[in-house]
């Protein structure tokens, strides 16, 4: 027996989330899911998808501006000669790594 796609997809999602609202909020939410043609719930895993998928770029992606990206670029095309301790340091990972 054949099932439907929609059938799979359905299976697939075996986890849950829940979260309590204001009857303003679950009357917003259901209002900009009509005007979308979806469900609240297609409408609230998608909208909760893109804002968890736009946070972590957000946190992962370094952006910099103007001084801010000269002085990063500067810095790393133009390191400064490690200190006595950056030495050291490095001679003890040597001496533990056996390199």
């Amino acid at each position: 027996m054949r099932r439907t796609a929609r059938a799979v997809r359905r299976s697939l999602k075996a986890d849950r989330l829940e979260a309590r609202v204001t009857p303003e909020q679950k009357q917003l939410i259901a209002r900009a899911a009509a005007l979308r043609g979806s469900s609240v719930t297609e409408f609230i895993v998608a909208s909760a998808q893109q804002a968890a998928a736009e946070t972590i770029k957000d946190f992962e992606i370094l952006t910099l501006h103007d001084q801010a990206r000269d002085v990063f670029v500067d810095a790393v095309l133009h390191p400064a000669a490690p200190n006595e301790a950056a030495r050291k340091a490095a001679r003890r990972y040597i001496e533990q790594i056996g390199r």
